[in-house]
């Protein structure tokens, strides 16, 4: 095989290798949530939010300040996103040749990888713009009395919630994949290999173990819907 065609052969299979591992990830967390980090904490702040609403005079304060610091969060990364974002595009301009290891050294393969990185740092910032929307809806939602009976509107309430963290999951996520596109500017073998070490990294931050399952099932009470009866 010849040094330039490596592009056209570990690059997609580097991608293909992230593309699996995220299909596995998603499949789990439709099927078996309780095994991973985002289906167990997606449980746990329904719980957060039973527990918020069963007394929104007493919990609210605590709640919105909660909320807060979640949009901070978000509004970090999407700082970061689009500040990334510009900063390839202003060394787009800059002709001077990266010492590649091994690769394609066209000016076009070039323009792909800066297009690549700029569209991953775009999508972060997306989500994480969505995130933030959701959370400011949740922060006027989540003072409101929970009265006897509006299971539905708690289920809504703990449903923007949990899209607010998917958003801002899948901003992160972003972020995490764009280290291999960063890498692929000096050739296509440091891009496989960091597409390999990055899907064996996310698998031990994205699966638990038992004993954590077990933790977060003790650590929240079983609070019934039924029960919850709160006066303005």
């Amino acid at each position: 095989m010849e040094v330039e065609d490596l592009d056209y052969v570990v690059v997609p299979v580097g991608m293909l290798v992230l593309l699996i591992y995220h299909v596995w990830l998603l499949y789990t967390i439709i099927r078996y949530p309780s095994r991973t980090v985002i289906g167990l904490n997606a449980q746990s702040r329904y719980q957060w939010i039973l527990f918020m609403m069963s007394d929104p005079l007493k919990h609210g304060i605590l709640a919105v300040q909660t909320i807060r610091n979640n949009i901070m969060a978000s509004t970090l990364l999407a700082t970061t996103a689009i500040t990334l974002s510009s900063l390839i595009g202003v060394f787009a301009s800059n002709d001077a040749e990266t010492k590649l290891v091994f690769g394609n050294k066209t000016s076009l393969n070039y323009s792909i990888k800066r297009l690549s990185i700029s569209l991953c740092f775009l999508v972060a910032f997306l989500c994480n713009m969505q995130s933030i929307r959701y959370y400011a809806q949740v922060s006027f939602l989540i003072t409101t009395p929970a009265f006897k009976g509006k299971k539905d509107f708690i289920d809504y309430v703990a449903k923007t919630l949990n899209r607010g963290s998917y958003s801002w999951s899948l901003g992160l996520r972003a972020f995490y994949l764009s280290i291999p596109l960063v890498l692929w500017i000096y050739g296509p073998i440091p891009m496989f290999a960091c597409s390999c070490f990055t899907s064996f990294l996310l698998y031990f931050l994205d699966t638990t173990t038992q004993i954590t399952r077990e933790l977060h099932t003790k650590s929240f009470m079983e609070i019934e819907i039924e029960d919850v009866d709160v006066t303005s």
